[in-house]
């Protein structure tokens, strides 16, 4: 199960791709910063038509891959770049101007064979609030730029980038519209649990099994929130510090119910990332505070990226067909 795609966008001679420092990819993409005292943001933009034609903004935030937004490799002497965006550019409406941002330490193009090891900057800056006032920074930087011209300002986010959107929403009141895909409502903590005793329902596990799981489960999480800020501790994958799971377990469901604009949340059944239960906390919660801004949807049979597996290992992608979804409810929500 895929917690972030992998999709390949070009496969060309090297002789196409490169020249002096140069890559097709600048010219799809144009490179800015938002400079701080502390902070340099790279953010990066992309648009099929001149500014003039321009009315939406669109800030797409990834999940949690530790990973360069595009990855050259190269294979039997030809090279090919990868991205873990999920789009199909084309897709992008003519008027949007689509934003993505760089995580923190890492170029926009990653050269795999070559060593690169994830930078310090990384784990010190893996937090909830860091990424969110990353996302706040570059809207009201383009704001600015453009002079405030655009009539919907959009953000999705997936997995990890679902939390940061519902944060994002508490601090920054020019976005319109918010997508919230692949996330749950309850702290990222409980879906272990919840994993766990679907597995003794499938057989996997007896009682006595998964409790031991449960109680080793509860051993590591005192272990994080004990040591909070630590940058050096790893949990659940060598590039998930301590840092990153304390400060991603606040339930995003307190955040979302924070946010008056309109919300599309949506997930797949078959999500083996996010537990389905806990997306459910969404509706219910908006349901038990009278609030009417949410638009949920549950994909049936669709995995983590919204994939479908037609046989053992073997997917079909839906990725396209839920942002259809979602640009039609964006068109159709004021």
């Amino acid at each position: 199960m895929k917690q972030n795609l992998l999709f390949s966008i070009i496969l060309l001679t090297s002789n196409l791709i490169f020249g002096q420092n140069h890559t097709i990819l600048d010219k799809i993409y144009k490179h800015s910063s938002v400079i701080t005292e502390n902070d340099t943001i790279n953010y990066h933009t992309h648009a099929k038509q001149g500014i003039d034609s321009i009315n939406t903004l669109f800030l797409y935030i990834q999940g949690s891959r530790a990973r360069s937004l595009y990855q050259l490799r190269e294979r039997n002497g030809k090279k090919s770049i990868k991205t873990v965006l999920p789009f199909n550019l084309n897709t992008i409406p003519n008027n949007y101007l689509f934003v993505v941002i760089s995580r923190k330490g890492f170029p926009f193009l990653m050269k795999t064979n070559k060593p690169f090891s994830t930078p310090k900057t990384y784990f010190e800056n893996q937090t909830l609030q860091y990424r969110a006032n990353q996302a706040d920074l570059v809207i009201n930087a383009l704001c600015t730029k453009y002079n405030n011209k655009f009539d919907k300002i959009i953000v999705l986010g997936h997995s990890e980038g679902s939390d940061v959107t519902a944060k994002l929403g508490t601090i920054n009141n020019k976005i319109t519209h918010f997508g919230y895909l692949s996330g749950g409502g309850n702290t990222q903590f409980i879906d272990f649990v919840t994993f766990i005793r679907k597995d003794v329902d499938k057989g996997k596990l007896t009682e006595q099994q998964a409790q031991s799981k449960i109680d080793s489960l509860f051993n590591d999480l005192k272990d994080i929130m004990s040591d909070p800020n630590a940058t050096d501790k790893f949990w659940q994958g060598e590039n998930n510090s301590y840092n990153r799971w304390s400060h991603f377990s606040e339930p995003p469901v307190e955040n979302l119910l924070q946010i008056e604009q309109p919300i599309f949340a949506a997930i797949g059944t078959k999500d083996q990332a996010v537990a389905l239960e806990s997306a459910y906390l969404i509706p219910i919660e908006f349901i038990r505070h009278r609030k009417n801004n949410l638009t949920f949807k549950v994909y049936p049979d669709l995995d983590h990226g919204f994939g479908k597996e037609i046989e053992s290992g073997k997917f079909e992608e839906h990725w396209d067909d839920v942002f259809q979804d979602f640009l039609n409810w964006v068109n159709q929500t004021e």
